[in-house]
């Protein structure tokens, strides 16, 4: 597009405007100024108009990330995310959607994470499939990914796919924005994109395409994966071949800045009813779910033992952490319907993700929430401490609203 007038680069308003509904529509928490989306969109004409008039002008500096640690979602430790403000966030988002239809093209289709039409339930089924056909797995995890990434390649991955001189710069400018930790002080970085941030899915899927994706369909074509992110999953015919490639691969991960974690990465055999040997490691986590031979039975009655996925140890640990810190026995002011009403939106986001494979895993999580419901109960309603008249009154509810909460259709409370 030619330049508007007097400014240095040529970004048109209706691409602003759409990475506002976009940020809008992800919602999010306040940056380090504090400001929320509503109050952003109190005054929403000029607060665009300032983003595409500085972005346009070559005049937009990001303020600083504020980093906030969050659990990790599937459980087994906690992450540091930066969060922008609301105006950076819409400026990121820009960029995002500029270089979105640039790089769909040219990722791979095992790459899963962060994508249009592709989820972490795409990368399961796949792995599941190959987990059948092959009976070596290498379990990649790249040791801090999102803070040691290395600004010279993430550039050179952009200018791969555009020329773009003000993406460039914006680029880098966000890459070089320091983190604003909870007690004020600011940490400058060297290495390593926000974790959180609207710019980061698309740099780090851009970087690990070339660092990563591209690099093992040249080198290992006869190996598939499946990647989410920093998460990789490696498909080999033998323990030989698993080997070599996971010399190749942690070779490769050197020569581009970053590590293999030396703990969580490991080669797995996938055994089951035709795969009997004996080795060390023969269960892998990936995207919360425990990949290991497991119980299955055939659609004649036949029982026998398939290498399976089901919810893993750590995100059940992590799932029925919060569920005690919800402490749900003690909002004796609530209703049912008003319980209902809180908890559903929570259970039916985990029952949807980790219920997709083996949902009989979820039984101890979802008998967890019935036994608080029950402690609620009895809290509520004294008469209903003595198990008798809670079974009683428990036999009522469920005949007459038998899908008050969601996880009752698993899990009956009857």
């Amino acid at each position: 597009m030619p330049k508007t007038h007097g400014k240095s680069f040529a970004i048109p308003k209706l691409l602003v405007w759409e990475a506002w509904r976009r940020v809008k529509a992800n919602k999010g928490a306040p940056g380090v100024d504090g400001e929320d989306l509503e109050q952003f969109e109190t005054d929403l004409k000029s607060n665009l108009y300032r983003v595409w008039n500085r972005m346009s002008s070559g005049t937009w500096f990001p303020p600083p990330v504020r980093a906030v640690v969050i659990p990790k979602p599937h459980g087994g430790g906690v992450r540091m995310l930066g969060v922008p403000t609301i105006a950076d966030r819409v400026a990121q988002t820009t960029v995002a959607m500029f270089l979105e239809p640039l790089v769909e093209p040219r990722f791979h289709p095992d790459s899963y994470g962060y994508r249009p039409g592709k989820s972490a339930h795409d990368a399961l089924a796949t792995c599941r499939q190959r987990c059948w056909r092959y009976d070596w797995v290498i379990d990649l995890d790249v040791q801090k990914f999102f803070d040691e990434v290395p600004w010279d390649l993430t550039i050179k991955a952009v200018q791969a796919v555009t020329d773009s001189p003000w993406v460039l710069l914006y680029v880098k400018r966000w890459l070089a924005a320091p983190l604003q930790h909870p007690d004020g002080t600011l940490e400058q970085r060297e290495r390593g994109t926000a974790q959180g941030s609207a710019v980061s899915p698309v740099l780090a899927n851009l970087f690990m395409h070339y660092a990563f994706d591209a690099w093992m369909v040249r080198e290992y074509p006869g190996c598939p994966f499946e990647r989410f992110a920093d998460d990789a999953i490696v498909h080999c015919v033998s323990r030989r071949e698993a080997e070599a490639v996971l010399a190749g691969i942690t070779e490769r991960m050197t020569e581009v800045g970053l590590r293999l974690h030396p703990d969580k990465t490991r080669i797995v055999y996938c055994k089951d009813s035709n795969r009997r040997d004996k080795h060390e490691h023969v269960s892998f986590t990936f995207l919360g779910y425990a990949f290991r031979p497991r119980q299955a039975k055939s659609k004649t009655g036949v029982i026998f033992t398939s290498f399976l996925p089901a919810i893993s140890p750590e995100a059940l640990k992590a799932k029925r952490t919060v569920i005690r810190r919800l402490r749900i026995h003690r909002h004796t002011t609530m209703t049912l319907a008003d319980l209902a009403r809180w908890l559903n939106p929570i259970i039916t986001g985990w029952m949807n993700y980790y219920g997709r494979y083996r949902r009989t895993a979820m039984r101890p999580l979802l008998e967890q929430i019935n036994l608080y419901l029950r402690r609620w109960a009895g809290r509520k309603y004294k008469r209903l401490k003595a198990y008798k008249r809670f079974k009683q009154w428990r036999i009522r509810i469920a005949a007459q609203q038998p899908r008050l909460f969601a996880h009752w259709q698993w899990v009956a409370w009857c």
